[in-house]
C-alpha cells in the first residue's frame, strides 16, 4: 500500500508552484548560476588563435577530447576559461570516495557525520586544485605542440603562455566548483551534475541540427533520421524506466513502550536501485578506451605498423572496441556499486536501530541477503548500461551521427532530470504539508 507521502506526491498541484516562494527563489538562483556558467564558456583563453584551434580540434574529433568537450558544453573546443569544466572536481571526488573504502582513517571520517563529510569535501577541493593545475599545464604544452595547415593554435608560445593558461584554467575550475556548491546549497539539485547537464543540453540542439543537415545533403537517409528520432524517444523512455526502478526490501521495527505510550511497530522499506552506480561506469570506460586514441592522434602512427593496427582495432564500431567497452562497463558497475553500498554496514545499522527484514535473521544473514539482491540488481543494471551505451556506438560507427547523441550523454540527461524533478516534488510536498498544518491550526482555534 502506498504511503501518505507517496499519495501526496502523486496528487501534487503544480499550479501552486508560483506560490512556493522558497522553491521559486531556488529555481531562479539555479537558472541564474547556469546562465553565468554558459556565459563563461564563451570567454576565450588569452593567447589562442580560435580559427587555427577549430581546424586542429576538428582533426581530433572522436577521441577523449570530444567526450570532455561534451561535458564542458563546447568550452574545450573553443578553449575558454571553463575549458576544464568540473572534470577535475569529479575525478577528485571519485578518488576520495574510493579512498574511503580502502583507507581506514578516511572510512572513520565518513562515519563521523557532518563534521567528517566536511573534512572529506575539503580533501576533494585540494585534490581538485592539484588535478586542475596538472591538466591545465598539460593542455598548455599540448596546445603549443598543436599545428594545422594554417599554423599553430598558440599565438605566442612560451613560459608566459603556460603560466597564464594554468592560472586561468585552474581559476575557472575552482570557480565552477564553488558555483556547483552554491547551486547545491541555495538552488535545486546537485550543482556539479546541473553544470554538466547544462553543457550537454546546450550542445544537443546543434547536434540534432547537424543530423538534419546531413539528411539535407544526402549523407544520411531520410528514413534513418526518422528511425534515429524514434529510437531516441524509445531509449529515453527505457532509461527513465530503469533509472526509477527499485527493489524495495521491507524492514520491520518492533514495538516498544516508553512510559504509558507505545512506539514503533511500523514497516518501512529499503529501496535498492537497479542502476546503483549511475553514469560512473560509462564515463570511466570511455575515458580509458579513448585515451590511447587521443594520444595516437598527436603522433605519427604510420611509422610504427603495430601501433597503427592497435589504433585501428580500438576505433569506434570495431569488435574489440565494443567488447572492451562492454567489459569495462560491467566491471565498473560491480566495482562502484561495492564502493557506494556496503551490505555489512547497512545490516549493522539496521540491527542497532532494532530493525529487521521479516524472515531473515539480523546480522550476517541480513548482510548476505542484501548482497544477494544487490548482485542480481547489478547484473540487470550492468546489462541496461551496456545496451544503452553500445547502441549509439553502432549508430555512430555506421552512420556518423553526432557525438552528443551518445549513450553517456543521454544517461546524464535522464538521471539529472529525474533527480531535479524529485527534489522539486520534495519541496512541493513540504509546501503542501505546511499549508495543511496551517489550515488545521486555524480550524483548531475556531
Amino acid at each position: 500500500m502506498a504511503s501518505t507521502a507517496e499519495k501526496l506526491a502523486s496528487n501534487l498541484d503544480w499550479r501552486s508552484l508560483g506560490k512556493a516562494s522558497d522553491l521559486k527563489a531556488r529555481l531562479l538562483f539555479t537558472l541564474g548560476a547556469l546562465i553565468i556558467y554558459r556565459l563563461g564558456t564563451h570567454i576565450p583563453l588569452p593567447g589562442i588563435d580560435p580559427v587555427m584551434l577549430a581546424e586542429i580540434f576538428k582533426h581530433h574529433q572522436g577521441g577523449i577530447l570530444s567526450m570532455f568537450d561534451m561535458f564542458a558544453g563546447g568550452a574545450l573546443s573553443r578553449m575558454t576559461i571553463f575549458a576544464l569544466a568540473v572534470m577535475p572536481y569529479i575525478t577528485a571526488s571519485i578518488i576520495v570516495q574510493l579512498l574511503t573504502a580502502v583507507v581506514p582513517s578516511m572510512e572513520a571520517l565518513k562515519k563521523e557525520g557532518e563534521q567528517g563529510r566536511m573534512r572529506l569535501n575539503q580533501y576533494s577541493r585540494y585534490l581538485t586544485v592539484f588535478f586542475a593545475v596538472m591538466q591545465s599545464f598539460a593542455l598548455a604544452v599540448g596546445l603549443e605542440s598543436m599545428s594545422g595547415p594554417g599554423g599553430s593554435a598558440v599565438i605566442d608560445p612560451g613560459l608566459f603562455f603556460r603560466l597564464t593558461t594554468v592560472v586561468t584554467l585552474t581559476g575557472g575550475t575552482v570557480f565552477l566548483m564553488w558555483l556547483g556548491e552554491q547551486i547545491t546549497s541555495r538552488g535545486i539539485g546537485n550543482g556539479t551534475s546541473m553544470i554538466i547537464y547544462a553543457g550537454i543540453a546546450a550542445g544537443m540542439p546543434a547536434a540534432i541540427g547537424q543530423m538534419f543537415e546531413m539528411g539535407r545533403t544526402g549523407a544520411l537517409a531520410t528514413w534513418m533520421i526518422f528511425a534515429i528520432l524514434i529510437g531516441l524517444v524509445v531509449v529515453l523512455a527505457f532509461s527513465v524506466y530503469c533509472e526509477r526502478a527499485q527493489r524495495r526490501i521491507i524492514v520491520q521495527y518492533p514495538k516498544r513502550q516508553v512510559g504509558n505510550k507505545m512506539y514503533g511497530g511500523e514497516a518501512s522499506h529499503l529501496p535498492l536501485k537497479i542502476n546503483t552506480s549511475g553514469v560512473i561506469p560509462p564515463i570511466f570506460a570511455s575515458s580509458l578506451l579513448l585515451f590511447p586514441l587521443t594520444v595516437a592522434s598527436f603522433i605519427d602512427v604510420s611509422k610504427t605498423p603495430w601501433l597503427a593496427d592497435v589504433v585501428a582495432m580500438l576505433g569506434h564500431g570495431q569488435p574489440i572496441f565494443m567488447a572492451l567497452y562492454a567489459f569495462m562497463i560491467i566491471f565498473f558497475c560491480f566495482f562502484y556499486t561495492a564502493v557506494v553500498f556496503n551490505p555489512e554496514e547497512t545490516a549493522e545499522n539496521l540491527r542497532k536501530n532494532s530493525g529487521f527484514v521479516p524472515g531473515i535473521r539480523p546480522g550476517k544473514n541480513t548482510a548476505d541477503y542484501f548482497d544477494t539482491i544487490l548482485t542480481r540488481l547489478t547484473v540487470l543494471g550492468a546489462g541496461y548500461l551496456t545496451v544503452i551505451c553500445l547502441l549509439p556506438e553502432f549508430l555512430m560507427s555506421k552512420h556518423a551521427i553526432p557525438f552528443y547523441l551518445g549513450g553517456t550523454s543521454l544517461l546524464i540527461v535522464v538521471s539529472v532530470t529525474i533527480d531535479t524533478i524529485t527534489r522539486i516534488q520534495a519541496h512541493m510536498m513540504a509546501y503542501q504539508y505546511e499549508g495543511l498544518f496551517k489550515k488545521s491550526m486555524q480550524r483548531g482555534k475556531r
